[in-house]
């Protein structure tokens, strides 16, 4: 039955997609033969020694010193207790429910939550089973070939309360389903493994919404609400009905090493998604997926202004990924509550809509402060940098039209891009505060025929932009006293 716990088990694992060092190996390579010269300049200058950012004084100071935030995540020692889920009768054969072992076997874990904790080890096999809750002081581990099924019965998932911040389910009226796996309240929380996977089976679910035939909003593949000090990583997560990965309203949350995937095709497969969050790490990770690889929330209209819970001190680093509809980083639409302190770093996307985006619209409320975007590679992107709004998209009639966002201080330096269709689109709000926006050493290569920006109620300064950045941009770039000419 025991099995060595995950601390003195789990090997270091490297995503599909990377090579130990970080780096990318799913992207094509970019067009050495025609730019080689130029794109040993631009990348000579992206490695260049760079000055400490913002981010800096909220992470972990030995963490830093690597270049990374797993600091977020305070380290547990051991659990005492270790069982296999076998031990609860699961089978694991691809077809057998195993909905009341997985029930069953948290409960009777939840009994060491003070007595040092309890692991449940999954091991090799297909272990078909609907919603099941975690517990406290808890580690859910996957062993090598450990595979997850959801259930295709939506009954397995149950519905349950919508989100305060959000006022009713995200596509449908009234509740929403259960994530696959869910916790409330917890603490001290590690999903992890040698690469095991936890598979959604969401195409039933992505029928039901092409067919616009869902009754409530589709569920996730892993949701924590209100809970801290998770751990989730070395993992592999496909084919989530809605949003993959959901912490919300949740503090020091660590996302390392995982791969998550789901058809380019499928509706609204976020890969990450922290919502009103505070110190999450998202690192070395490799997405790709239906919607945004990463994108950050805090709420939705008067709900969200009213719960007002920002998201704030995110640092999403060395993540890499194609969507074909959406972007690489989003920040909103759903950003009511307020977003500040985000960094960006070593962020390599391909094939997609737009590498970074900042989504709001009237009525949304909340900010978007103190965001540094640093590092950016892309490759056949259409709209490398994106501000957009105006998608009249509302929980319902009591959203507030004189409820206007704030965009201020956000720095995107170092970026290059190949085979880029448009120069960026930033478009503001009129008589909303869009302001401080700060363009360095970004230089876009572009094929298509609109190379001319696109601004638009923004404010900001340029240097080192090409092509030509916009009048908005080019006004300021002589202030060698501002914040962004510090850098």
């Amino acid at each position: 039955m025991a099995v060595t716990p995950w601390t003195s088990k789990t090997s270091t694992y490297v995503p599909s997609g990377f090579d130990p060092g970080g780096r990318s190996l799913r992207a094509p390579p970019f067009p050495l033969i025609i730019l080689g010269v130029v794109a040993f300049l631009l990348w000579s200058r992206l490695h260049m020694p760079r000055p400490a950012l913002s981010v800096a004084a909220f992470e972990d100071p030995l963490a830093a010193s690597n270049r990374s935030c797993a600091g977020f995540y305070r380290l547990e020692r051991p659990r005492k207790a270790v069982f296999s889920v076998k031990d609860f009768g699961a089978v694991g054969d691809g077809r057998t429910s195993n909905t009341a072992a997985f029930r069953a076997a948290v409960r009777r874990l939840e009994e060491f939550g003070d007595k040092g904790g309890a692991q449940l080890n999954v091991p090799r096999g297909r272990w078909l089973t609907g919603s099941f809750n975690l517990t406290s002081n808890f580690t859910l581990f996957l062993e090598e070939g450990a595979v997850i099924l959801g259930s295709p019965d939506p009954e397995e998932w149950p519905v349950i309360e919508p989100l305060p911040s959000y006022g009713r389910g995200r596509e449908r009226l009234g509740g929403r389903h259960i994530s696959l796996i869910h916790g409330e309240g917890l603490k001290n929380v590690v999903i992890t493994g040698q690469n095991g996977t936890i598979d959604g089976q969401g195409k039933m679910w992505w029928d039901l919404w092409w067919n616009r035939t869902l009754e409530h909003t589709r569920g996730h593949l892993l949701e924590l609400v209100n809970s801290e000090n998770i751990l989730i990583s070395s993992l592999t997560f496909l084919n989530s009905p809605f949003w993959t990965i959901h912490p919300v309203y949740c503090s020091n949350v660590v996302l390392k090493n995982l791969t998550v995937k789901a058809p380019l095709h499928s509706p609204n497969t976020d890969g990450i998604d922290p919502d009103s969050s505070s110190n999450v790490c998202i690192e070395d990770c490799y997405i790709e997926s239906g919607d945004d690889l990463v994108a950050v929330k805090s709420g939705w209209d008067q709900y969200g202004i009213a719960m007002a819970r920002p998201s704030s001190n995110v640092v999403i680093r060395r993540v890499s990924g194609t969507t074909p509809t959406c972007s690489g980083v989003g920040i909103g639409s759903e950003m009511s509550g307020g977003v500040s302190n985000i960094l960006v770093e070593d962020l390599h996307v391909w094939d997609s809509a737009a590498a970074v985006r900042v989504k709001t619209d009237v009525g949304r409320g909340g900010y978007v402060t103190n965001v540094t975007v640093a590092g950016l590679r892309m490759e056949r992107v259409k709209i490398p940098i994106r501000f957009s709004r105006g998608s009249n998209d509302h929980p319902d009639e009591g959203w507030d039209p004189k409820a206007f966002p704030v965009v201020k201080r956000v720095l995107i330096r170092d970026v290059v891009g190949f085979g880029v269709e448009n120069a960026p689109v930033l478009e503001g709000i009129e008589g909303a505060v869009f302001e401080d926006v700060c363009l360095r050493n970004v230089t876009l290569f572009v094929t298509g025929k609109e190379a001319k920006w696109h601004c638009e109620f923004v404010a900001g300064e340029a240097y080192g932009v090409s092509p030509m950045p916009c009048d908005q941009f080019r006004s300021n770039a002589s202030s060698s006293s501002s914040w962004c000419g510090g850098f």
